[in-house]
């Protein structure tokens, strides 16, 4: 990342470059197209290996099986009470399967994953010397950083976020005609260092946006993240995670009868929920901070951002009987007025419109042998 931590008007922040001066301008030009951020805060994950992607299958929450060169999805590995414990993005070329992670969680996940390999033909690597680097599809610079993708077996390594549409075998809680996620089309470009710094220094600080903007339209597209969204009781049902990382109808895998029976019967014990923050005190505040409903306290906020539209704006988890309406946010000492709009409505999965599945410790009746003749 020197090439971009280098270029003029560049402010460090926690796991890269946090903006280069104009927080608003470069989230502008990051929706169009015009502007490219890197992300120093995830890394990359490469499986290789002919089981890859049948191994993958089996062990996560994501159908793979079947991944085309060139396609794009999202997994997750959840724990055997179907909790979120680590999360990916998954883009194959053929010969290897390409994890995008979440900076923290890369080696875990790359751990996790080998203790699993067992006897199957896959080798599991943290590829730390490569360079991602997060753009708008369409535009000048977004063209240039598809230009510029790692291609070592002749397909381009772009991952095109699925959050934009409900997957296959997925399902959306969020009762919502128009989706903020369906208008972000979100990529993720990875490059070897050279053509990282060859990118930065043909763009120049003009076309590069830091990591607050790339932020901000993923609160705004209530998009969930592995280093924001996700703690030890995380179930995807929460963050509405099924719309894009889990596959309802595949077969076994840990976690999934979990993963079933919330969603047939409904009431995940929490629920995420998008805050339009007061913004007259101009106090931001941080993950971790408080939510109030009247004075009981409801939840968390887990993201925030400044939103170059929107304003204030924060996802926060809360109780799953958090009533809706208005709420308080308490940060530095200051009580925050927020706007809540439901995301995850408290009855999740209990409504939801397509066929159920199989309760995993239902059976046949065994056929009474005095019937046979």
């Amino acid at each position: 990342m020197r090439g971009f931590e280098s270029l003029p008007g560049a402010v460090p922040g926690a796991g890269g470059v946090a903006h280069f001066g104009d927080l608003a301008r470069e989230q502008r030009r990051l929706l169009a197209g015009a502007a490219v951020a890197p992300l120093a805060d995830r890394a990359v994950v490469e499986v290789a290996g002919p089981e890859r992607l049948s191994w993958l299958d089996s062990i996560t929450s994501q159908s793979v099986a079947r991944l085309l060169p060139g396609e794009s999805t999202e997994l997750l590995v959840l724990d055997p009470q179907g909790r979120v414990e680590h999360a990916a993005g998954v883009v194959d070329d053929g010969a290897s399967t390409w994890l995008i992670a979440d900076g923290a969680d890369a080696e875990p996940l790359a751990t996790w994953l080998s203790r699993m390999v067992f006897r199957a033909q896959v080798t599991v690597v943290v590829r730390p010397e490569l360079v991602l680097v997060g753009f708008v599809d369409g535009g000048s610079a977004a063209s240039a950083a598809a230009v510029g993708a790692s291609r070592p077996n002749g397909v381009p390594l772009i991952w095109a976020d699925p959050w934009q549409q409900v997957q296959a075998g997925g399902h959306q809680y969020a009762q919502t005609a128009e989706h903020p996620g369906a208008a972000l089309a979100w990529r993720v470009a990875i490059l070897d260092a050279e053509s990282a710094d060859a990118l930065a220094a043909s763009l120049g600080a003009e076309a590069v946006a830091g990591l607050l903007a790339a932020e901000a339209l993923r609160v705004a597209a209530w998009r969930p993240r592995w280093a924001a969204e996700v703690d030890e009781r995380s179930l995807p049902h929460e963050s509405d995670w099924i719309r894009s990382a889990v596959h309802l109808s595949k077969g076994c895998y840990r976690g999934q009868e979990t993963v079933a029976k919330v969603h047939n019967l409904g009431h995940p014990p929490r629920r995420l929920a998008a805050l339009h923050l007061d913004g007259s005190d101009d106090v931001l505040p941080a993950p971790g901070s408080p939510v109030f409903a009247g004075d009981d306290e409801v939840g968390r906020i887990t993201s925030s951002a400044r939103h170059h539209e929107d304003g204030p704006i924060a996802l926060a988890i809360l109780s799953r009987r958090t009533p809706v309406g208005d709420l308080v946010v308490r940060a530095e000492g200051t009580d925050i007025a927020a706007a809540q709009q439901v995301i995850v409505p408290a009855d999740a999965g209990a409504t939801a419109d397509i066929p159920r599945l199989t309760r995993l410790s239902r059976r046949p009746a065994a056929p009474d042998p005095r019937a046979a003749g």
